[in-house]
């Protein structure tokens, strides 16, 4: 069993940042990927990134590359995204999850990953 925490949700207005943490506890040894993704009210859960612990290789959708940034501490077991330049249809529920082994190919696919944090908000409004 893992367990993911997400934390850092917030109001922002656009333009501007805000950095979102998920804590892993629990079997994580094998689950060398750690994924973000987010769910606006009436829409599909979409993957916004992805990062391999093995190798810190990284992965992000067209619609956040430039603008979020995914990094890990592997001392306290965290994932970090750093989003900057947010726009209101940023606005979602983030998760954050975790998958075997790497990121795989098809990253932002939701039906890759085991297991789910409970998720954080983030609204983006003036």
């Amino acid at each position: 069993q893992v367990q993911l925490v997400e934390s850092g949700g917030a109001l922002v207005q656009p333009g501007g940042s805000l950095r979102l943490s998920c804590a892993a506890s629990g079997y994580t040894l094998d689950y060398y990927g750690r994924g973000w993704f987010r769910q606006a009210p009436g829409k599909e859960r979409e993957g916004v990134s992805c990062i391999s612990l093995s190798d810190g290789s990284t992965y992000y959708a067209d619609s956040v590359k430039g603008r979020f940034t995914i990094s890990r501490d592997d001392a306290e077991n965290t994932v970090y995204l750093q989003m900057n330049s947010l726009k209101p249809e940023d606005a979602a529920v983030y998760y954050c999850a975790a998958v075997l082994h790497s990121c795989p190919p098809n990253f932002d696919e939701a039906a890759e990953y085991a297991y789910w944090g409970q998720g954080t908000q983030v609204t983006v409004s003036s």
